[in-house]
């Protein structure tokens, strides 16, 4: 057995017991103070250089102080717990069972920060330190605004890596993109009135109706990339006001959420909604582009767009041979080479900065976001050797 993965298997009970720590403990988008405190002192204790937290609130480790800069990335909070009744297991407890451990942020993604963060002690303890700087990010509010802790850390820190590890889940395969996002609303508006005479009013509703059916439609012409499949658009929220219940609503407004593909602008999308809503034939209808601005757990607001553009690396890209090389030299296996379905912190740091990314993360996407939530332990113990491993293999694929 490779030695790096014989050393991530003799620590596989601490690892455990850390990825029990992490699931305990509630991180919710900008609820993440607790956790984050957690994490400080598991990367004090694991022989990391420097630890600080930023201004954004997001735990930054160092390891070394080489010229090449490579980050390994995990955003620790998550969703709510969503329909509690469809859960068999405790979602808080991060009890194990069958070679699982279960709950809220098992696969997204707190098993990205776990397996981190003992790679870092494989590093040190083994001596597998060379001419680069390693940052293991611990990020928040990537399930509100994906990548906007990676523009601070970038923007704000001044930390601009060469390469960047994230570390979503993928089934211990490598990923190398996934389709972008934008997300708007529109809004239409009515007339009241009392509901026993609708017809003195104007149904605002009933113009979004008409709205919704066109922009349903478009699912059925939208481009597809040959890498990363097709576009998509869904209505994921519905808002109106009215006097009361029994009365003709006077505003409606829809959120919407469009997968993009790289030869999706945001002027082509918005072109794309306005000729719906003239097929739709109701006037008066707007549309309104979206900023995130909601303050983190250190009241810091950093507003941002909400588009979020896809991306692609070269499958014959430095980033991908080293971690293929990685991945055969720990495994003895050719890897599976693939993309997200959903997005992830490489919309910021592909997308926007063009800095080569990866994925390579414990879990499956198919467990985000659902109720019994699991990771595979075996996955956070191989995803730790991985990332043991991967830094000093990345330098012998940059001349």
């Amino acid at each position: 057995m490779n030695p790096v993965m014989q050393r991530a298997k003799e620590l596989e009970p601490l690892i455990t017991g850390f990825m029990q720590k992490l699931i305990r403990t509630k991180s919710f988008s900008a609820q993440e103070k607790e956790v984050t405190d957690l994490i400080y002192t598991q990367m004090t204790q694991n022989g990391f250089d420097e630890v600080y937290r930023d201004g954004l609130g997001n735990v930054i480790g160092r390891i070394g102080s080489g010229k090449t800069k490579i980050a390994i990335d995990a955003h620790i909070d998550t969703v709510e717990e969503g329909n509690v009744s469809l859960w068999t297991k405790p979602i808080f407890e991060g009890i194990c069972d069958g070679g699982y451990i279960y709950g809220r942020g098992a696969s997204d993604q707190k098993g990205g920060i776990c397996s981190a963060v003992y790679a870092a002690k494989i590093i040190k303890e083994m001596d597998l330190c060379g001419d680069f700087t390693l940052y293991v990010t611990a990020t928040v509010m990537e399930e509100d605004c994906d990548g906007m802790c990676w523009r601070y850390i970038i923007e704000k820190d001044g930390i601009k890596p060469d390469i960047v590890l994230i570390t979503e889940p993928t089934s211990l395969n490598i990923y190398r993109g996934h389709r972008g996002r934008l997300e708007f609303r529109i809004r239409t508006s009515g007339v009241s009135a009392h509901a026993s005479a609708p017809q003195r009013g104007q149904n605002a509703i009933y113009k979004m109706a008409k709205i919704i059916n066109e922009i349903e439609k478009l699912n059925e012409t939208l481009e597809e990339d040959e890498f990363l499949g097709k576009g998509s658009i869904v209505v994921s929220q519905i808002f109106f006001t009215s006097p009361s219940a029994n009365a003709v609503p006077d505003s409606c407004e829809i959120h919407l959420d469009r997968r993009v593909i790289p030869s999706d602008s945001k002027e082509k999308i918005f072109g794309q909604i306005r000729q719906a809503i003239a097929r739709a034939g109701v006037d008066g209808a707007t549309i309104k582009e979206l900023t995130y601005e909601k303050p983190s757990y250190t009241s810091q607001v950093y507003p941002v767009e909400k588009f979020f553009p896809s991306w692609v690396i070269s499958e014959q890209s430095m980033a991908v041979k080293a971690a293929v090389h990685t991945y055969m030299d720990l495994f003895g296996t050719q890897p599976v080479i693939d993309k997200w379905t959903f997005s992830t912190n490489g919309t910021v740091t592909a997308g926007v900065y063009n800095i080569p990314t990866i994925g390579f993360g414990p879990g499956e996407e198919k467990y985000a976001h659902a109720p019994d939530e699991r990771v595979e332990i075996d996955n956070l113990v191989k995803a730790c050797a991985f990332y043991a491993a991967f830094p000093r293999v990345c330098m012998n694929f940059i001349t």
